[in-house]
């Protein structure tokens, strides 16, 4: 799985994109808001670890995820 920080300009926020390892889209959220995506794709229980990532990573860059 891969994660992708997206940075937003004006009113647009911040988002986070997860996807598989044939890049297809698996989870679309804003940064300060994860919570139902990622439960809704089963990762509930790996929020803390996901957005420490999230937080650390520079916007625009991809980072594979080993969950």
């Amino acid at each position: 799985m891969y994660v992708i920080k997206v940075k937003g300009v004006a009113k647009i926020p911040d988002y986070v994109q997860l996807r598989d390892d044939a890049f297809t889209l698996l989870a679309y959220f804003r940064v300060d808001r994860p919570d139902k995506s990622l439960e809704k794709l089963g990762l509930g229980d790996k929020i803390t670890q996901i957005m420490e990532i999230v937080t650390a990573l520079p916007f625009g860059q991809i980072k594979k995820l080993d969950l």
